[in-house]
Parts: C-alpha cells; structure tokens; sequence
C-alpha cells in the first residue's frame, strides 16, 4: 500500500510540474515594441482564462516578415494563428492554407456588432472570411505645424501643386526636407497615392484586365513622385526608409510631412506635442480627386491546426470589443465594431483628420489589388527592388511602370484564368 501510495504522490508532482498540455503558435509580423507586449497582455489574459494552454509567440519585423514566414510554412513551422495583412490573404488563401472562419462569425454574438467596411475586408478573398480583422488603415497626411511656420506656410496642403509648394519651402530649410518618402520596404502605398492622385483614377485595369499602370496618366503621376525624390524634396536615404524610419524622420524634425496610417501617431504622440503636428486629407489632384489607399490586417487560422476552436477563442480574447479597443490604442488603426467609433479614443483632433478624410466625396479611398495571387511578392519584392531603380536613376519610370503593369497583367489574367 505504502509503495502505491508513494508512486501516486510521484505521479501528482510530476503532473503539477508538467508543461501546458496545449501549446498555440501565433505569429506576429507588423512588429513593435508596443504592439508586441500589448499583444502578450491579451494572450496572457487568455492563457488565465484558458488552464492548460500555452501561446508561444513569434514576432518577425515587417521589413523582412514577408520572406521570412513563406520560408517558416515552407519548412513546415506553421502556426496556428497569424497577423494576417491584407496582402497576403490571396497568397495563403488561395493556397487553401487558411481557414474559413465563417462558421466561427455566424455563431459569435459579436458579429452583429462589426462594421460594414470590417465585414468586407474579412470576406475579400472568394466572399469567405479567411481573417478576423482587427483595424482599418488609411492613408491621410501629417504635418509638423513648427517647420510649418518656419518655412512660412500657413495650412497644410489641399493639392499636389500646394503639396510641391509647401516641400519647396520647407526643403529651403537647412537640412530639412518636405517629404518623408518611404522607398524601402512597405512603400507600395505612396505610389500608388500619389501616381493615382496626380493620373485621376484609381483604377488598376481597364476593361480587358490588363493594367492600367503603364497607361501615359500612370506614368505622369509616377515620375511626379519620383521627381520629389530627384530634386531633393525628400532625405537622400529615404530611398531605403520603412515605417520605422519615415516615422522618425517625420518626429525627429527632418521632414515635414508623411502619408501614413494612423498607427504612426503611437511613435509620434510619444515624441511631439498635440499643438506641434496635425492631420489632413491627402492632396488632390488636377481631377478635383484624391485616392488614399486602404487597408487592413487582422488574424487568421491555418487550416493544418489540430485546435480550430481554441484558435477562435483566442482570436476572440484579442479582437472581441474590449481586446480590440485595448490592441487599437496600441495600433492605433480605425475602428472595426461601429460602437468603438464613439470612443474617446478616436475623438483627437488628430484622429478627426482621418474621418474627414472619410466624409470627403471627392477623397476616394482604394483598396489595391490584394486579391490577386502573386500580390505580396509584387508588394514586398518587386515595387521596392524596382522602385528604388527609379529613384536612383537606374531605370525610367516608364520602364518601372511596365514591370508593374506586366506583372499584374499577368497576375489579373490568371486570376480570371481560375474562376
């Protein structure tokens, strides 16, 4: 009796001592500091609520994250749960790596709740929600009001002509340029702003499904941009600069002005006083119009999970109302339940810049192409590789424009080639 009794204890402290009988790998890939460790409180407060399960969080840097996680599916380290960016969902969903959370959606009571823009974004690819989104990203301009009256300019900009304007004569300044230019990795967004701004349509095809960014318009509004870079309006190393950079080139006084989303204001708001910067609608162009991109990211399920519905339950902790108003203050995108857009935190003078950008008939924002398979790599590898050719001098922006068009050409009709 004494020996069973013994190896009964045995077996008791063992088990007290034993890993989480469940492990969850969740990936990051829009890291930061900020992002990471409110990440970990919401994951922290699942694992309390969830005995017996352990979330092991990896967090790549979104300058390299793109190569990096193909490279970790491709190798087999697929995780159960992944910050998904919008322009990637066409890759690993139509891969049939993801999935569909529908059945997830139709049962939380939380649905209800989501706005109209946060359902579509989930549902982009084939009307199936393969991604809980958690924000909404859009473009919309920033200014330093002190180099502002340093250079004598009054108000920010409401055209390209005002916005060349104004970098003029903040470029006038010593050492201070008028433009964050983001050339690196991550800079599909200004590009596509500024050269459909200046071209007058959003538009990515025509009619026939072939790209229009090689169209004359396209390739007007791409050399305008790249001549900011060429005459000195932006930083010389901008032509490498990420999001980290052109937000600290933005807080450190560097340059005046930068298209960013609103989870730039996290970094800026840390550094700057509120009276020291603002937020504007973007620049329109000669058509009366401006076409600021939008985005999204959220969260996704890898179909090859042996724990589907501890998944849910996890993506449910971080993006329910309360963890979403929690992550948003960190991430600081716009809202995706329609009660959150009354929250205090959205009512800055700051933030507002961003919903009159909303409610201005003539600011059309554009979701680019995210739907198409090959948009990352187009995205992450060939608009940074061959943008930066531009820039430097290397290639002219209509031969940039061509790669652009003849890789989405060629992804468009395949596309079209598999409905």
């Amino acid at each position: 009796m004494l020996s069973r009794a013994l190896i009964l204890m045995a077996c008791v402290v063992m088990s007290a001592g034993a890993p989480a009988a469940t492990t969850l790998k969740l990936v990051e890939v829009l890291t930061s500091p900020e992002r990471t460790e409110t990440l970990k409180g919401l994951v922290q407060k699942f694992e309390s609520q969830n005995p017996g399960v352990q979330v092991e969080i990896t967090s790549l840097p979104w300058g390299s994250s793109f190569e990096k996680f193909a490279t970790m599916v491709s190798a087999g380290d697929v995780p159960d749960v992944v910050e998904m960016p919008d322009r990637w969902l066409s890759l690993y969903a139509g891969n049939g790596k993801l999935e569909s959370l529908e059945p997830y959606l139709a049962k939380w009571s939380e649905t209800a709740g989501l706005n109209e823009r946060a359902l579509g974004m989930a549902r982009a690819v084939d009307k199936t929600a393969y991604l809980m989104p958690y924000g909404i990203y859009l473009r919309a301009l920033i200014y330093n009001k002190k180099l502002f009256r340093q250079a004598g300019v009054d108000a920010p900009p409401k055209t390209l002509d005002e916005f060349l304007q104004v970098s003029k004569k903040v470029s006038a300044l010593p050492g201070k340029y008028g433009y964050c230019m983001r050339g690196g990795p991550g800079g599909l967004n200004g590009w596509m702003i500024f050269g459909a701004t200046e071209a007058g349509s959003g538009a990515y095809f025509h009619a026939d499904g072939t790209s229009t960014l090689a169209d004359p318009e396209w390739i007007r509004g791409l050399t305008w941009f790249i001549d900011l870079y060429k005459n000195g309006l932006a930083p010389k190393d901008s032509v490498n600069w990420g999001f980290n950079e052109v937000v600290a080139g933005f807080y450190s006084g560097t340059c005046a002005m930068l298209d960013q989303d609103p989870d730039s204001l996290i970094a800026i708001a840390q550094r700057m006083k509120p009276e020291d910067y603002g937020v504007a609608p973007l620049p329109k162009g000669p058509s009366g119009k401006a076409f600021p991109t939008t985005g999204w990211t959220g969260w996704s399920i890898f179909k090859s999970s042996e724990h589907k519905d501890l998944d849910w339950k996890l993506i449910q902790a971080i993006d329910d109302p309360a963890g979403n108003l929690i992550w948003n203050r960190r991430v600081g995108a716009l809202p995706i339940y329609k009660a959150a857009e009354k929250d205090p935190i959205y009512a800055s003078p700051q933030m507002q810049g961003w919903f009159a950008e909303l409610a201005d008939k003539d600011q059309l924002p554009q979701p680019m192409p995210t739907y198409l398979p090959g948009f990352a790599f187009f995205a992450d590898s060939l608009v940074v590789r061959t943008g930066q050719q531009a820039l430097l001098g290397q290639i002219s922006p209509a031969e940039m424009a061509r790669q652009w068009a003849n890789y989405l050409t060629k992804a468009n009709q395949k596309m079209l080639a598999g409905k």
